[in-house]
């Protein structure tokens, strides 16, 4: 091989790992910040294809703050409550102040991190801006999850 050709290889070489570390390295951002949505019954019961969060993954929860679960901390702006959908309730915690159409019986998402299986402590909560409203993705995994339910007890009567 002459030496110019030997130069040149080196060179496409050079190119093709840096582009491919590059690649890489943007993915791997991309996979630290991105936030998988979940409503409570499949960050209990994991999704329909058996995913489940981990301990300490950011993730967004959205669905109904559950009546007489909202509960705040006198001394701080610190503020607990139970987000449900159709199933079994989550724990939100967050410190901060809530958007003004917050309310029980009103639906919301949460952004935050998962700290055990039915706790979240949010960095952000998004409240819905009229009665007949509900984000996209909370309005179908209900449906999903409505489905789901209607089939396991069909399940359990034997249909």
């Amino acid at each position: 091989m002459t030496p110019r050709r030997q130069k040149r290889l080196v060179i496409v070489l050079a190119l093709v790992l840096g582009l491919g570390a590059t690649v890489g390295l943007i993915l791997y951002a991309l996979n630290q910040n991105m936030n998988l949505f979940y409503t409570p019954s499949e960050l209990i019961n994991g999704k329909p294809d058996g995913t489940k969060p981990t301990i300490g993954q950011r993730l967004r929860i959205g669905g109904m703050v559950v009546k007489g679960s909202v509960e705040r901390d006198p001394k701080s702006l610190r503020i607990s409550f139970k987000v449900a959908d159709i199933g079994p309730s989550v724990t939100v915690i967050y410190d901060g102040i809530l958007p003004d159409l917050f309310r029980e019986g009103q639906g919301i998402v949460a952004q935050g991190v998962l700290i055990n299986p039915t706790t979240v402590k949010a960095s952000e909560v998004l409240a819905k801006h009229d009665e007949n409203y509900m984000p996209p993705e909370v309005a179908d995994a209900m449906k999903i999850n409505h489905k789901r339910l209607q089939y396991t007890e069909e399940q359990l009567q034997g249909k």
